[in-house]
């Protein structure tokens, strides 16, 4: 009797971590990265962290990193637009990402900017192109030049 109560705990423990567990393709398997700002992992170069900076309605500043996935080839960020009619291009030079690096376009501040029909609160549909011809989409948060981590950084 007692040799069946040892091997009766031992198959419960050895079945109980692979029952327990969380199965395939849970939220628990995927990248989260807790932030204020929107994430795009499609592509070569990760878009994370993306908002628009906006000190008053209709103009604001677009903020983000920039992580390239690729480690033998330096890509660059060639253009930001709008998806749709409500905000416009912003014109600027194109910014290299280090094969394999990062770049902060807050620091130094890249003063990419923006204007259309948002204000802080809403969210804008951007489409952002590099130069190996890819496009990744987004929705990015419009958020307030007036308090916390972005406050001072809309240049428009």
């Amino acid at each position: 009797m007692r040799l069946r109560s040892i091997a009766t705990a031992a198959a419960v423990l050895a079945l109980a971590a692979p029952l327990s567990s969380c199965g395939f393709d849970y939220a628990t398997e995927r990248d989260y990265t807790p932030a204020g700002g929107a994430n795009n992992r499609e592509g070569v170069i990760d878009v994370l962290s993306a908002v628009v900076v906006s000190a008053s309605d209709g103009s604001g500043t677009f903020v983000a990193s920039l992580a390239n996935n690729d480690a033998d080839e330096e890509q660059t960020f060639t253009g930001v637009a709008g998806q749709d009619d409500t905000v416009a291009p912003a014109d600027f030079e194109p910014i290299a990402v280090a094969a394999g690096g990062l770049v902060n376009l807050a620091d130094p501040p890249a003063d990419i900017i923006l204007t259309g029909d948002f204000g802080a609160g809403d969210f804008v549909p951007l489409a952002f192109d590099f130069g190996n011809g890819e496009r990744v989409t987004l929705n990015v948060p419009v958020v307030s030049d007036e308090t916390g981590y972005w406050k001072g950084m809309d240049a428009s």
